[in-house]
């Protein structure tokens, strides 16, 4: 197995983010086009693929108290730092969120949904002052330059024919087997930085009980006096968790997380419930890492196929990554944890993704708590089977037939939901 590759692989995809990714992302290249620029520009230009649109509509921006891509464009141009690239709001305090609302005010700032482009992530900014002007582009990924030029002459650009968000990682093709591999035979110390992934995401969610977060679901949970609704088990600790984390970046927290494959959603549903399941079952640091390693990739390993952006809610993908590190820290082997994804893929396929926004709290949930019962079904040796639906023997087909669908089969509910979403 190679190593490297893998290693170098969840690096890059498992990421330290501030805020939800998408109007983050669109703050980045606001960023890198007004330093390209080289002064505060009068006008700003943003163009945006339907699915990058549609993600960045309802969210709350970091520090600032309101939702929406005006402020994380104008706070881009304001306090934006491209090389923090989804932490490019790390430095924006309160005097940085009041400048960029009097920016609001005194600058033209046009945002418009590009229907042309084939890419389900693309971004562009053109930032003008006077007769200078200059343009960045991102594509694919949601760190990813692939056109930057200053008044016309180009200081990067990457041409491509190919859709950049399929082709995105696949000089690192896996199969489960392959995570699942690596992830019980890796050496340790090249996966012990997945402790900052619990460390960070964990701190999201106690940030979430303290105070009112979005529909404070994990607060609730949380909270005693709901303890005779929910009870005080760990089924409950794991979801109070995971939705607090949610709760709080979702509403503008500045808190940083642990984001998987350009979500910050991703990374905590991917992260927390394992972490829960571990610290309270008393599992040993090389369980509890391995567990994460697991669980990370199997995440990537799906987004490969899926892209980072589709109409099937990423909380389906996360949580049968989160489903393998609990079936694992079970005790489970390969062959639980194939029974664990395809329960996963039986329950929840077809979970729509209507944009970030506050409730993406009820959906973590919803895929949490159904990664917990396909992990204990799992360890029971229940499982459902190539007589059901679209499961197939193969958990590898299985995977393929979960991400056919949300890749290809809800492309026209994909955008259904934008034009109900842009009709209100």
């Amino acid at each position: 197995m190679d190593y490297a590759q893998i290693n170098s692989l969840l690096h890059k995809e498992v990421i330290p983010a501030i805020g939800c990714t998408e109007p983050i992302a669109v703050s980045l290249c606001v960023a890198k086009a007004c330093e390209t620029l080289g002064m505060l520009p009068k006008q700003i230009e943003v163009a945006l693929s339907p699915n990058i649109y549609k993600n960045a509509m309802g969210v709350g921006i970091p520090n600032t108290g309101m939702t929406g891509l005006p402020i994380a464009v104008a706070l881009g141009a304001i306090a934006g730092r491209s090389e923090y690239e989804l932490e490019v709001l790390k430095d924006a305090d309160s005097n940085a969120v009041a400048q960029a609302k009097e920016y609001l005010n005194s600058a033209t700032i046009t945002i418009d949904i590009d229907r042309q482009t084939t890419q389900m992530l693309y971004i562009r900014v053109c930032a003008t002052n006077g007769d200078d002007s200059a343009v960045a582009v991102i594509e694919g990924s949601h760190t990813n330059f692939t056109e930057i030029s200053r008044n016309g002459e180009a200081i990067l650009q990457i041409k491509s024919s190919q859709n950049l968000d399929q082709s995105d990682n696949q000089d690192c093709t896996l199969t489960l087997k392959d995570v699942y591999t690596y992830a019980t035979t890796v050496p340790l110390e090249q996966i012990e930085w997945l402790k900052e992934a619990e460390a960070m995401n964990i701190a999201a969610a106690e940030v979430s009980f303290t105070g009112d977060y979005g529909h404070g679901l994990g607060r609730l949970m949380h909270n005693n006096a709901k303890q005779s609704i929910f009870g005080d088990t760990l089924f409950t600790k794991i979801l109070s968790y995971t939705s607090g984390a949610c709760d709080a970046r979702m509403s503008g927290a500045m808190v940083p997380v642990m984001s998987n494959s350009g979500s910050g959603n991703q990374g905590i549903s991917a992260t927390v419930p394992v972490v829960i399941f571990g610290r309270e079952k008393g599992v040993s640091q090389e369980a509890l890492l391995r567990a994460l390693a697991l669980s990370h990739l199997t995440v990537v390993y799906i987004k490969q196929s899926l892209g980072r952006l589709s109409a099937l809610c990423g909380c389906v993908v996360a949580a049968t990554g989160s489903s393998c590190g609990i079936t694992y820290l079970m005790g489970g082997e390969f062959k639980e944890i194939s029974f664990a994804v395809k329960n996963m893929v039986a329950n929840l396929t077809g979970m729509i993704c209507d944009g970030a926004k506050p409730s993406c709290s009820l959906k973590v949930t919803s895929g949490v708590s159904t990664a917990v019962l396909s992990a204990v079904l799992a360890i029971e040796q229940r499982h459902t089977t190539s007589l059901e639906g679209i499961i197939d023997e193969d958990v590898d087909k299985c995977i393929a037939n979960l991400t056919n669908i949300g890749r290809n089969g809800m492309r026209e509910t994909d955008k259904l939901i934008l034009q109900i979403m842009t009709n209100k």
